[in-house]
This record gives C-alpha cells, structure tokens and sequence, in this order.
C-alpha cells in the first residue's frame, strides 16, 4: 500500500530560501504562501516545503495557528516521522550526554539544536520530563515518549505542557504522568557537589535548570570562606553550588516559598542547613531591605526569570536588569563579586552586559569584567538559530 501523499507549502517569493537550505530552522507565516489549502491543514501535520521555484527543500511540521508556520524536521524528503526517527533523534543526543556527564542527570534534548523543534527534555535519573512545546510534537507524544523509554530506559515520563511556549502554538496547558508512576517525593539531584531537589510535577519548568551548571561551578572557586547571597535562587541554585564549595554561609531570596523549601531540604541532605537561610518575598523588595540593612556580602548573584521574552519589551527588560545590577551592587563588599545572569534571548549578551554596567555604575561603584558563562554542553547551540543561545551569567568584581 502506498504512503498518503504529504500536503505542500510554498516560500513565498520575498522569502529567504538561502537561510532555510544553509540551516535555519523556521519559516515564520508572512514567509509563507497560507492559501486556504495551507490554512486548512491539521496544527503539527508533517508537509513538504517548497521555494518560491516550487523546488522541494525539506519536510517539515505545520502549524497554521502559530507565527513560526513551519518548523524544518527533516532534509530527508524521504523520511518518516515514527517511532524510529524519534529514536534515532534520542540516540545521538544521548551519546553526547553520556560522554560528558557520569550521572543520568541533565538536559537530554535541547529543541532544534538536538534535531527536535519545540521539544525539551530533561532527565532526572529514572525519570525523564518531556515539553512538547510544538504542536507537531504535542500530538505525536505517545510515539516520542515509547521512543525515549525504549533508547534511554527511564521508567518515569512526565508530559509538562505548561508555559509561554505552548500558548504561542495554541495549545493547551496540561501536566500529566505519560508513561510510570508520578514521584511521591522531590528527586534527588547531584551536581557540581550540591544536591538540589527537583519537584518534577509542580515545579517551576521541568523542576530543575540545568543550564547554569558551569555557572554554578564557576561561581564555587570564588565562594570558599565566602557569605554568598543568592537573589531569585529557585531551589537554590548558586547558594547550594557556594555552599558545596566551601561558602561560609549562604542566604537564598526567593519569591516562590515552596521552592526555598525545597533547597532547605537540599542543604539538609548535604549536611549544610547549619550555614543556609532563606528569605521569602519580592526580589527587589528583599534587595532594598538588605540595602537598608546595611547587610554586605562577599559574593551575590542575581539569577531572574526573563525580563526580556521577546524583542517588544526589551527595553523594559533592559531597564530591570540595570534595576537588578543598582541594587545589588551596594551588597557587595569591596574587591567582592557580583553576578548577573539574564535568560532572555532578546537580550543579547552586549545589550545585558551594557545594562548591567550602567546599573553598576549608578550604584557609585567600579567593576571588572571577570568572566562570562553560557549555558551548559547540554544546551547545545544550533548556529542559525540565535534564540537558542539565550543564557548569559557575567561575573563582576567590584
């Protein structure tokens, strides 16, 4: 029996066909001719795409209700979206994780730059939390997590259809065990040291962030004998890293109290709550009550959620990360340390070290650029695809 026939799209003419054949993954909907028969097709249907020519240049999923219309999966016009591409997909992206971590702990797959647009992915152990933040992926879910428990031997698969993403795909929010038992507990997870509990169904994302683990690790060296304070600390993520280094005390701000509690209970499992406090409140609340304080500390870190998602409020994003940088730096210490990191691809790395230096600058103080950290190995970057590169922590000394 013959395979159906795939539906076709076209580049419209203006569009750039160069930037999709050397690599770039998306085409956004004005790029597109969206006729009705477009227009008609099922979100995350597979197609071929052809250049304005009507040559064809790869297959690719479809989602008429998103502004990237189509997302690029194959170059193989021969390929078949099943069980086994997604396989294949799994396998080369595990063999680079394997390499270079010695546990079953990290980011497995890192969207379009591991060969799955729109999906996330990261292992916890024998557990693995699952993104599908693309309509093509969201309903083929069933095949991607048979694939991942087949390739990667998890037993435990959470589906988080949560966050910004989703909504811009049009879909709908939902978290869900897809394949095992849902965790009764937070998961135990080592890295650079520390142990961070990650609550894999109602934490923030899929429970954890992997991608600051070099960060982290950097932030260690200057950390021994160290007071560290960690502001939008998560489930203490640069307090309990300081803390595994040698810090002499740790103070982690965040809004979120079921997140502080559950790097309470990581500095307890390390053995360390004796040198590790918490704070509840608003961020920039807490960092004007510790000015007013007069409180100093030898290293502070400033690790906040995206001021910057998209490029129509990066100026407003700017202007809070320069707010960030104002109030933290009167916390430092002469010779100390200041931290700012962004998670904004909006705003690039010149643009959010400028700001960061200005609000430097307000706070009356002087500052060396020391270092700048990137996310992990297991964010892979794709090189046509900026938005992918969105982490950035540079390290101050005042």
């Amino acid at each position: 029996m013959n395979a159906p026939l795939l539906p076709v799209v076209r580049l419209m003419p203006k569009a750039d066909a160069r930037a999709i054949r050397h690599g770039f993954p998306w085409v956004y909907v004005n790029d597109l001719v969206t006729d009705r028969r477009t227009k008609a097709i099922e979100p995350g249907a597979v197609a071929i795409l052809e250049d304005a020519e009507r040559t064809p240049m790869a297959l690719v999923a479809v989602n008429p209700d998103s502004r990237i219309i189509v997302r690029v999966l194959d170059r193989d016009l021969n390929a078949v979206i099943d069980e086994g591409w997604f396989a294949a997909r799994l396998s080369k992206a595990l063999a680079h994780r394997e390499r270079i971590f010695a546990e079953p702990f990290y980011r497995l797959i890192h969207a379009e730059a591991d060969g799955l647009p729109g999906v996330v992915i990261d292992r916890f152990g024998d557990t693995a939390v699952v993104q599908p933040n693309a309509a093509w992926a969201d309903v083929r879910i069933d095949m991607l997590v048979a694939a991942l428990q087949k390739v990667t031997g998890v037993s435990t698969v959470i589906m988080n259809g949560a966050g910004r993403a989703r909504g811009l795909e049009g879909l709908s929010e939902e978290i869900k065990v897809a394949a095992g038992e849902a965790p009764t507990a937070p998961i135990s997870v080592p890295m650079n040291g520390a142990i961070y509990m990650a609550d894999v169904m109602g934490g923030q994302k899929t429970g954890l962030f992997y991608d600051q683990r070099p960060n982290h690790a950097f932030g260690q060296m200057l950390s021994k004998d160290a007071t560290v304070l960690d502001v939008f600390s998560h489930v203490g993520g640069f307090s309990l890293a300081a803390l595994a280094g040698g810090a002499a005390s740790a103070l982690a701000v965040d809004g979120s109290a079921p997140a502080l509690a559950l790097a309470t209970k990581g500095a307890e499992a390390m053995g360390v709550a004796d040198r590790f406090a918490t704070r509840q409140g608003d961020a920039f609340d807490t960092l004007a009550k510790l000015n007013e304080e007069g409180a100093q500390f030898d290293v502070v870190v400033c690790d906040p959620p995206a001021f910057a998602p998209s490029r129509k409020v990066l100026e407003t994003g700017l202007r809070a990360y320069e707010r960030v940088a104002k109030m933290a730096a009167p916390l430092v210490k002469e010779g100390g340390y200041l931290v700012l990191c962004s998670c904004s691809h909006a705003a690039e790395l010149s643009k959010f070290r400028n700001a960061s230096a200005r609000g430097i600058g307000r706070a009356g103080r002087s500052a060396q650029i020391i270092h700048t950290g990137y996310a992990g190995p297991d964010h892979p970057l794709m090189p046509q695809l900026a938005e992918s590169g969105y982490l950035k922590s540079v390290f101050f000394r005042l």
